[in-house]
């Protein structure tokens, strides 16, 4: 049996418009791309029909895998997740206590992080130092540059 993934709606909506589009855009266009190849004579030495192929097979594997990934997601229900302490879907802000900067950060599944949108990875060792505690609370973070510690200013 395969792994259950945990996904937001929006994520699992997301793969469904990937999905929905490869199997109606893409997988028409690399068809249409073999036609061409065909018509074009010999297939044995013909580059571009044997590109347009290999193409094909690329695609069919990555539909299949989101096939596979969608049917063994788990959409989590937010209305049922608390905020008094950190969790998947928190948005946390934390204060660096050392530079006194302020970072807020949404943990979220692995397959939706996004730090360019502070959508942090919920494997990540910082959000694995967070997991769990509560406002207030100092965490210890280990990263290659050695010990940071953050203070959880505030959960929602």
């Amino acid at each position: 049996m395969a792994k259950q993934t945990l996904i937001t709606k929006e994520g699992y909506e997301k793969l469904k418009a990937e999905l929905e589009y490869l199997m109606t855009v893409e997988r028409p266009r690399i068809s249409q791309q073999i036609a061409e190849a065909r018509e074009k004579g010999d297939l044995s030495e013909n580059a571009e029909y044997d590109a347009a192929r290999e193409a094909q097979a690329m695609l069919e594997l990555k539909i299949n895998k989101l096939k596979e990934l969608i049917g063994n997601c788990k959409i989590i229900d937010e209305s049922k997740l608390e905020n008094d302490k950190v969790r998947i879907l928190s948005k946390v802000t934390l204060l660096n206590l050392k530079t006194k900067a302020k970072v807020t950060y949404t943990l979220v599944p692995d397959n939706e992080a996004d730090l360019k949108n502070n959508k942090l990875s919920i494997n990540s060792p910082l959000a694995q130092a967070i997991l769990g505690k509560k406002k207030g609370e100092t965490v210890e973070v280990k990263v290659p540059a050695g010990l940071m510690k953050f203070k959880i200013e505030n959960i929602e």
